[in-house]
């Protein structure tokens, strides 16, 4: 049995409207109060953060951002940072693969972002994982390794033990493909899990969450979050129906 608590987070992506945030919100909050074996994560376009702490506050419900500068300030035109989220958010999610693969992110950016979320107080959803072309090349393994490897460079078994990391085969993400559950929890057991345990020790390396994403449905939610080292899930396209993310939070109970 694990003894990891399970998370569910949701990530919005480039969605909702104030108006359409305000709604889903409302929807969700009544349907996951009371909910307490399971942390469970909305995380919002940055207009939406006010308005999401506003609609969740008092609940069990945290909020979390998509992204943040890894400077405190500065001449950064259109970026938003650690101290400005702090206040707004209690999680981010750094490294996520679209943000990797439009808007130039590379290992060494997630690494300064994670440290400056950090410092700030802020808890980082670290996301690794490989495309369809590095999959059928066989280097999911190699890919992974790099990925947290340098990802978490530098960083104390106390700093490590705050994050979450989050395995989204990019190949798996908004294409209705998903890894079988055996697939997705053997990077989970048997990448992943051991560089944890050799960077920052078998109690961290062991307590730490690992949550799958990749076309996450309440259909197979359940089974995949039975896995031994899935951890929950990073939740895409099924965050944006109260009734998708909903069904795929009672498969983690």
């Amino acid at each position: 049995m694990k003894n990891r608590k399970p998370m569910v987070a949701g990530n919005w992506k480039m969605n909702k409207t104030l108006g359409e945030a305000a709604e889903l919100l409302e929807a969700l909050k009544p349907e996951l109060m009371g909910i307490e074996t399971v942390d469970l994560v909305v995380c919002t376009p940055y207009i939406d953060l006010p308005l999401a702490n506003e609609i969740l506050d008092g609940s069990n419900i945290k909020v979390g951002a998509q992204n943040l500068h890894w400077e405190a300030s500065g001449a950064y035109t259109g970026e938003v940072s650690a101290p400005m989220l702090k206040d707004l958010c209690e999680y981010v999610i750094i490294g996520h693969s679209e943000r990797r693969a439009m808007f130039g992110e590379t290992d060494e950016t997630v690494n300064k972002k994670v440290v400056a979320a950090l410092g700030s107080g802020l808890l980082p959803i670290v996301c690794v994982g490989e495309t369809l072309e590095e999959n059928e090349a066989g280097q999911t393994e190699a890919v992974v390794d790099r990925m947290v490897r340098e990802g978490l460079k530098g960083l104390t078994a106390e700093e490590a033990a705050k994050i979450v990391i989050a395995y989204e085969p990019v190949w798996a993400i908004g294409t209705g493909k998903t890894a079988t559950p055996e697939q997705a929890n053997d990077v989970h057991k048997n990448v992943v899990r051991p560089i944890l345990r050799e960077m920052f020790g078998k109690e961290v390396g062991n307590g730490m969450r690992i949550l799958y994403g990749g076309s996450v449905k309440p259909g197979n939610a359940a089974e995949l979050f039975g896995q031994s080292d899935i951890d929950g899930g990073l939740i895409g396209g099924a965050s944006l129906k109260s009734a998708d993310f909903v069904g795929i939070v009672k498969g983690a109970l």
